[in-house]
């Protein structure tokens, strides 16, 4: 049987390696029916400012879901709205 810290670790090196950043923090782990959910919080460079070819240390704190089946892996993954942006 899988633990909810299996579940966290997976999900984190997930997001590390497929965004290329260093720093995820997870806020949530639910177990689901037929796996896990689990909600992050990443920092990333400013896609507006990286856009604009600017260079700067700005990051943006963006919210990840990753979705794990119950062996463990990654089904799913979607980067969440802004609060702002709704």
């Amino acid at each position: 049987m899988t633990s909810i810290e299996d579940a966290r670790r997976i999900a984190v090196e997930f997001l590390q390696k497929s965004l290329g950043v260093n720093d995820v923090k997870v806020i949530g782990v639910t177990k689901i029916s037929d796996g896990w959910d689990v909600e992050t919080e990443v920092y990333e460079e400013s896609s507006f400012l990286k856009s604009l070819g600017l260079p700067t240390r700005v990051q943006d704190r963006n919210g990840y879901t990753v979705k794990l089946n119950d062996g463990l892996e990654v089904e799913s993954y979607e980067r969440q709205e802004h609060a702002a942006a709704r």
